[in-house]
């Protein structure tokens, strides 16, 4: 399966466009330049997630997400090198949801937008909220993220 994402930071207030929230954990079992091992916790759910390299546009890359236990998310948590905690918010506009992921720990005060499409060339509406578009810089994933401060950034 092939996963197409666009990120942006915010330069405005999304909350009051939201209508649901989650709280999420993501530990990393391999975090390195073109493939990721991810356990996520959500709320009462839990997965574990393989991802593949960004192709040139930094869109595209493949993605595997599957259930599991939610025992076993908490085991294997433990096993993980590094981790990151959020809250993601849904905020939907026209045919499309922005998740908005509010960062806590390490990261407090960074905010991400992302935007899953069909297509790389998919249109999208832009709402007054999105500030500048950081698709492809590696800074800016989660995974990156799990083992460097915001500070540096």
């Amino acid at each position: 399966m092939i996963e197409i994402e666009r990120k942006f930071l915010l330069k405005g207030d999304f909350y009051p466009f939201a209508t649901k929230k989650a709280r999420i954990i993501q530990g990393y079992l391999c975090a390195s330049l073109g493939r990721t091992v991810r356990v996520r916790i959500k709320d009462e759910s839990a997965f574990i997630t393989i991802k593949g390299p960004s192709g040139k546009t930094g869109f595209s890359r493949s993605e595997f997400e599957y259930a599991i236990p939610y025992p076993d998310a908490v085991e294997i948590m433990k096993l993980c090198r590094s981790t990151i905690e959020k809250e993601r918010y849904y905020v939907p506009l026209g045919k499309h949801t922005f998740e908005v992921d509010v960062f806590h720990g390490t990261h407090e005060g960074l905010i991400i937008a992302e935007l899953e499409l069909s297509a790389e060339n998919e249109p999208f509406d832009r709402p007054e909220w999105l500030g500048e578009e950081v698709t492809g810089d590696v800074r800016y994933y989660n995974s990156y993220l799990s083992s460097h401060p915001i500070h540096n950034l």
